[in-house]
């Protein structure tokens, strides 16, 4: 699964030798989010104005970029149906989940960088869905935010996302709205350089996921309702959107117009559910887990006791498998998709070379592992050996691990337990340690603004939110287009957090320059992070923490400014 064989011969314009750093690494991209503002081209069948404001507050020389995206570029139409089915994890056992297209993961998208991308999604679920395009710099409306920037797909509904894609890299889909993120609904979007500068044999997509929907009758709202002790959810899954916690209306809506709540932030007076807890919310302590902890992520590493660890939907006892050539030079394109979980992941018998953070091309850093937290993607570079060995993704501070073979000879599998030496080497803990490259480094440019942002909540009391208050439409932070803004972001809480940045890429802000460019990144217990972005996309753009059970308890915000 997810292979891309590049043994056909390719003009040598069009490739770099890899050999002393990233001499030609990142060439096709134009910096600072350039090209990421509106898009001429409508969506939902015709053009879709941005909604107005709230009504509260390698190393090596630099190269030139070698292409111009066009304005509207190659067009490229897709039909999604995001339906339930009966997926097959592994080992014979059988879960029903929610898919795009009955797959597990969801089929991969490539487009090519600069042109457009129009995908209808239909919707045979029982309850309402969008789909989120995690780390494109989109315009608003295409976002996939449930009542900010779009109404919820009902059932039987659809709905045509179109918007170009501005950048090469490693992104991924997935719905926003409840914690639907934790079950199928997932799947790589590859946004391909038309001047690759890396030179590579073949590309292997590693998704991960954490796993507990439909094993022995369990589901993310029992999950959530025994963490939150029964009190609604605060995301963009509650009452106060017009849906409860699993995504069912609550309240009617108008005839004609749009849904009741929909629109921007401020725009309505929020509502809150006052729908009792659900009936299956009797205490199981076999879905939760006490005492997780890792020293990465400073201590506490999560709540959920998963059953199983999935890479590319399988199991570790019947896992998938990459076959290659001893020699072949691969390029990992590595994605967590879990939910609540962060991944320790190596190849064993190989060391890897990290390429690209969050689709960003970084100078070239050699690792054993890497820590990869919920929404970040890393891609690397192997040179293929002789053997079978076990791409493992080590349940961060957890009990468990997803594993995935690369072969390249005949021979028994590696046992499910396999543990790579790799895992216990030299490990990258976050993009703080890899330095961009220089086609897309930020300039000095002193930030316009400063915006801080604290997380705050309790682990026992599970009542996450930002600056002491759980999410709410009508509390924004409001910027100006043209900035540069920094981001300040406090973690006043006992527990990481991957914090995301909708609609743009920051740089992880140094003492004397500018870090690793990245829309996903891990803030560590009684830390903060400093990010700088251009704001060169109007709209209104979410912050959030990337663990679903925290965002749909309230840590997210909203951060508005108009074209």
């Amino acid at each position: 699964m997810y292979r891309q064989d590049r043994s056909r011969p390719t003009p040598p314009t069009r490739r770099a030798v890899l050999g002393a750093g990233i001499a030609a690494g990142g060439s096709a991209l134009v910096t600072a989010c350039s090209g990421g503002g509106a898009d001429p081209t409508g969506g939902a069948g015709k053009e879709a104005a941005l909604p107005g404001p709230g009504s509260s507050g390698g190393d090596g020389k630099r190269v030139r970029p070698t292409w111009t995206p066009s304005p509207e570029g190659k067009l490229r139409g897709l039909t999604f149906t995001a339906t339930p089915a009966t997926v097959e994890i592994g080992g014979g056992r059988t879960v029903r989940t929610s898919t795009y297209n009955g797959e597990l993961p969801g089929k991969e998208v490539r487009i090519t960088a600069g042109d457009t991308l129009q995908l209808t999604l239909a919707n045979h679920l029982p309850d309402p869905t969008t789909v989120h395009w995690h780390g494109i710099a989109l315009r608003n409306d295409m976002d996939g935010v449930p009542d900010v920037t779009q109404p919820p797909i009902k059932p039987g509904g659809e709905f045509t996302y179109r918007f170009r894609t501005p950048h090469p890299g490693t992104y991924w889909f997935h719905p926003h709205l409840g914690l639907q993120i934790d079950r199928g609904m997932y799947a790589p979007l590859i946004v391909d350089d038309p001047n690759e500068p890396l030179d590579y044999d073949a590309e292997w997509i590693v998704l991960m996921d954490d796993w507990l929907d439909g094993i022995d009758g369990s589901t993310p709202e029992d999950v959530f309702d025994q963490l939150r002790k029964g009190k609604p959810a605060m995301g963009h899954g509650s009452g106060h959107h017009g849906h409860d916690r699993g995504g069912r209306p609550v309240r009617s809506k108008p005839s004609g117009g749009v849904p009741a709540g929909y629109g921007p932030p401020g725009a309505h007076a929020p509502e809150r559910s006052d729908a009792s807890p659900s009936p299956k919310a009797e205490k199981d302590p076999n879905l939760l887990m006490k005492g997780a902890s890792s020293p990465l992520l400073g201590g506490h590493a999560g709540d959920v006791a998963y059953p199983h660890y999935l890479i590319n939907g399988r199991t570790p006892d019947d896992p998938a498998q990459f076959r290659a050539k001893p020699g072949d030079r691969i390029r990992l394109r590595l994605i967590n998709a879990g939910a609540e979980t962060a991944f320790r992941v190596a190849l064993g018998g190989h060391r890897m070379t990290i390429t690209h953070s969050d689709g960003f091309p970084v100078r070239h850093h050699r690792t054993d592992a890497l820590l990869i937290g919920m929404g970040e993607r890393y891609d690397a570079l192997v040179t293929a050996k002789d053997g079978l060995f076990p791409l493992t993704a080590l349940a961060e501070g957890k009990n468990g691990a997803g594993m995935a073979v690369l072969r390249t000879a005949r021979g028994a599998l590696p046992g499910p337990t396999a543990r790579p030496a790799e895992l216990d080497r030299a490990v990258l803990p976050s993009a703080r340690r890899l330095r961009p490259h220089e086609s897309v480094e930020f300039d000095r440019r002193r930030p316009d603004r400063i915006v801080k942002v604290t997380f705050t909540g309790d682990i026992q009391d599970y009542d996450w939110g930002t600056d002491h208050v759980p999410y709410s439409p009508d509390a924004v932070h409001r910027i100006e287009r043209g900035e540069r803004v920094r981001l300040v972001v406090i973690n006043a809480t006992d527990m990481w957090h991957p914090v995301h940045l909708h609609g743009h890429t920051f740089a992880l802000a140094g003492i004397d320059s500018h870090g690793a460019r990245k829309d996903t990144a891990i803030v560590l217990p009684h830390n903060k992070l400093v990010l700088d972005f251009d704001a060169d996309n109007p709209g209104h753009w979410m912050l959030h923490c990337h663990n679903i059970y925290h965002s749909e308890s309230g840590m997210m915000t909203t951060i508005t400014y108009r074209p």
